[in-house]
């Protein structure tokens, strides 16, 4: 006896249902298609991406201060120009002769310039500003060194009475001594502050050169 085929007219969907959608697994990760890789793999041949390079480390320049690097040179300035100008009335002679008078004064130009530009070396560190303003002080300082003096020097030989009438009649006799107008010194004058401020300027350079 022949056995009914397991199907109606043979057919595995008689009824012409629509097929059940395949249900993913519960547990577990779907396998990929063949050559396929996961999400986040990266592709054969491609290296698994690394970290990125850390930035090498600059430390960061510290800026200096120009105004306190000014202010500082200046109040420099007056100390050594109020030494000098101590030294020179007390050793100044009018038997003294003119070249110890000019080297002194030439001395004092470069201390005063190596002084203040240390200290605005120290403070104003890589600032050309503060560099330039140093070397302004330490000009200033060297005019001012000398200009300052002779009233004392007027006072010690002639007293108040001659310091009276230098300021009465001659106002401006301590430039004029300064300038070498008595003496046909002129020369010696601008060398003292072109070596105040190269001293200055150059010592500035060199001391804020190597600060951090």
């Amino acid at each position: 006896m022949s056995q009914p085929p397991p199907y109606p007219n043979g057919d595995p969907n008689p009824y012409q249902q629509p097929p059940q959608p395949q249900q993913p697994p519960a547990y577990g990760v779907p396998q990929p298609y063949p050559g396929q890789p996961y999400a986040g793999q990266p592709y054969p041949g491609q290296p698994y991406p690394g970290p990125a390079p850390a930035a090498p480390y600059a430390p960061p320049r510290a800026s200096g201060s120009p105004v306190g690097a000014f202010f500082l040179g200046f109040a420099a300035s007056l100390v050594v120009a109020a030494v000098y100008s101590a030294i020179f009335v007390f050793t100044f002679d009018a038997q003294q002769s003119r070249g110890s008078v000019h080297t002194l004064y030439l001395a004092h130009a470069f201390v005063n310039g190596a002084v203040v530009g240390l200290l605005v070396g120290l403070v104003g560190r890589r600032s050309p500003g503060a560099w330039i303003a140093g070397a302004v002080v330490a000009v200033l300082g060297a005019f001012f060194g000398y200009a300052n003096a002779v009233p004392f020097m007027v006072l010690r030989d002639s007293g108040a009475d001659g310091l009276q009438f230098m300021l009465e009649h001659e106002p401006f006799g301590p430039a004029k001594a300064w300038w070498g107008g008595w003496d046909g010194s002129e020369w010696i004058s601008l060398l003292g502050l072109a070596i105040a401020a190269l001293a200055a300027w150059g010592t500035a350079f060199l001391t804020g050169r190597n600060r951090r």
